[in-house]
């Protein structure tokens, strides 16, 4: 897998996604609280991967946190990190399988891009990125070349 690189000035704009997604179907999208570490934490390790889980754990030891939620009521359905990896990458991120196609994935990409924005950066990296495809048609996102072998090439894996 390859990294990405994009630009942060010229993001899309999701607050009419944001607004519809709040109305249509009750999901609000915001960043935790401490509170809600353990919760969190627990959720993204249990619907994606124990890696997944610690990286989570990391944007909790920023104020505010390095992270945003996607929850209808008290069901988390998606979630985006930054800057828990490596200074100024994207990512993890994640929505349920039973919650795509409905921009919350969206919603969180462009509103994590813009908390990299409001830390002083011009582009950001979107790190070991999966579907190219799809941030590049959402965030005019390029390959960066060359860059399969990135800071997740030798990571070492939870056993089963």
């Amino acid at each position: 897998m390859q990294d990405m690189l994009v630009r942060l000035l010229d993001l899309p704009d999701c607050s009419q996604d944001e607004r519809h997604l709040l109305e249509s179907e009750n999901i609000i999208i915001k960043r935790p609280i401490a509170p809600e570490k353990s919760i969190i934490t627990n959720w993204v390790a249990s619907n994606f991967s124990a890696n997944w889980g610690d990286e989570v754990d990391v944007a909790f030891a920023s104020l505010p946190v390095n992270c945003f939620v996607a929850q209808r009521e008290q069901s988390i359905l998606g979630f985006a990190c930054f800057e828990s990896t490596s200074k100024n990458f994207f990512g993890p991120t994640g929505v349920l399988a039973s919650e795509r196609g409905k921009k919350i994935g969206k919603i969180l990409l462009i509103k994590s891009l813009n908390a990299l924005k409001e830390l002083g950066y011009a582009y950001a990296i979107i790190g070991g990125v999966g579907p190219v495809a799809y941030y590049e048609k959402v965030i005019k996102a390029k390959v960066i070349e060359e860059s399969e072998k990135s800071i997740y090439q030798h990571l070492l894996k939870h056993p089963k």
